[in-house]
């Protein structure tokens, strides 16, 4: 009987302990679940689904990219959250191409999910029912500030929230901004890693370096300011022959050139078109020959240049003679580019001072002269001149451009086509007296043996 009733006893403990665990733990189960702490399967009400269905596309691409579904799953689960998404133009267009690559390069996939949790905030947020300013931490543990201004727009750090509200889950909420926030510390990453690119791509000191030009070792020169004028001639920094060889690596300015020779170019040949009238020239820079692009280069690194530019009806002169020899059309546009930066202001005043002033040319050793006519300036020699027709029809401060009447040659290339046309008269007209003389000592030597009559040449 003993045995019994302590066999009772033993069973009634054993029985009011687990009815006391069991209602403890579904009593803590309710109330997890009733504060939102309970970490579930996600459902398809969810607002970590309703971002990755939204508008917001380049967002959720981020978010997939950075591997942060399953983080967010687990916050979802224990929180409330509220999400703060750039308008997809925030990423598209207006994100600097540069730190978006920086973004998504495998190895800093630690700074792109430091970004991504900087937008989200363990706790539901309502900006509308906020009219302080207020500090909230993020998921990265970094704190954004929330705030108003006067006009009723409210901000989130320093971007505009333009949609409030934009989705609503009962888990969380998605409120639109019209930019990306971005934390200090990806912010400070990013600075240092462009900082260090920029140390590599200098060379180290001490190397040597062989000059392309002359083979042999270059001597070191003193560093120069960024947007002084180049230490060699432009005729060192042109390449070897027009459409014989290829450029020569760029000058002391390296990739980092201080000017955008390229764009101005293009934007002087831009003009011409848009002028009227230099249809021609603008077609033999940039289709006949490669001279935009050797000028673009001349002219970012640091040189400056002068384009007499011949109009259309002084180009349809030129004969096919003066074009087809080789390298013919690089010789004439080398010609008519000098290398300084005039004006019409300053080769008139020249001019008026001097008389006749002697101006350099790409086309070595040719020199174009240029003097006062009718109060303009004529270009060239008596045999073949033009004159400055259209002044500055483009002026930069690097290229000027300046058009002529006239395509111009140089003295020596002048007197020898003369010469050749001389030449070719001289043929036309002597070879039918030449013949003549020849027929009649012929004809002489068979009369005198009495043949001549059987040629009808000699009757």
């Amino acid at each position: 009987m003993a045995i019994a009733l302590s066999s009772f006893n033993i069973f009634f403990t054993f029985l009011l302990v687990s009815t006391f665990h069991l209602g403890f733990s579904f009593s803590a189960l309710q109330e997890n679940h009733s504060n939102g702490t309970y970490s579930g399967q996600i459902n398809s009400n969810s607002v970590l689904v309703a971002l990755l269905d939204s508008h917001y596309t380049e967002l959720s691409e981020l978010v997939e990219k950075a591997l942060l579904l399953q983080t967010l799953e687990d916050a979802v689960g224990k929180h409330n959250i509220t999400i703060f998404a750039p308008k997809n133009e925030a990423l598209e267009r207006d994100l600097d191409p540069e730190f978006k690559r920086f973004l998504l390069e495998p190895g800093n996939l630690k700074s792109l999910q430091t970004l991504l949790l900087y937008h989200i905030v363990p706790n539901r947020i309502n900006p509308s029912h906020n009219s302080s300013l207020q500090h909230h931490s993020t998921l990265c543990r970094d704190r954004v500030k929330l705030s108003s201004q006067e006009s009723g727009e409210k901000l989130i750090d320093s971007a505009k929230i333009i949609q409030v509200n934009a989705v609503e889950r009962p888990d969380g909420v998605i409120h639109g901004i019209e930019r990306l926030l971005i934390p200090r510390s990806v912010q400070q990453d990013f600075n240092n890693r462009r900082s260090l690119q920029s140390i590599s791509a200098v060379k180290p000191e001490g190397a040597p370096e062989v000059d392309p030009r002359t083979h042999r070792l270059k001597k070191p020169a003193p560093p120069a300011k960024p947007g002084s004028a180049p230490v060699l001639p432009i005729y060192d920094a042109m390449a070897p022959g027009p459409s014989l060889a290829p450029a020569p690596a760029p000058g002391p300015g390296g990739p980092h050139h201080h000017f955008n020779g390229e764009k101005q170019v293009k934007d002087f040949i831009e003009t011409l078109l848009l002028y009227g009238g230099y249809n021609e020239m603008a077609d033999i820079l940039v289709n006949l020959t490669s001279l935009a692009t050797e000028m673009g280069r001349l002219v970012s690194e640091g040189y400056v240049l002068t384009v007499l530019a011949p109009n259309d009806e002084a180009m349809a002169k030129l004969t096919t003679d003066q074009l087809s020899e080789p390298g013919a059309p690089e010789q004439i546009i080398y010609y008519h580019v000098i290398p300084e930066y005039q004006t019409e202001e300053s080769m008139y005043n020249a001019v008026r001072r001097f008389g006749k002033i002697s101006y350099d040319t790409l086309r070595l050793p040719h020199k174009v002269l240029a003097e006062e006519a009718d109060g303009s300036v004529k270009f060239g020699h008596p045999e073949n001149s033009a004159y400055l027709f259209d002044p500055d029809i483009y002026t930069d401060g690097r290229i000027s451009v300046q058009g002529i009447d006239g395509v111009l040659f140089p003295l020596e290339e002048k007197e020898k086509s003369e010469t050749k046309k001389e030449i070719k008269s001289v043929k036309v007209a002597v070879k039918p007296q030449r013949r003549g003389r020849l027929l009649e000592v012929a004809c002489r030597l068979l009369g005198t043996f009495g043949q001549d009559s059987h040629f009808t040449t000699c009757q």
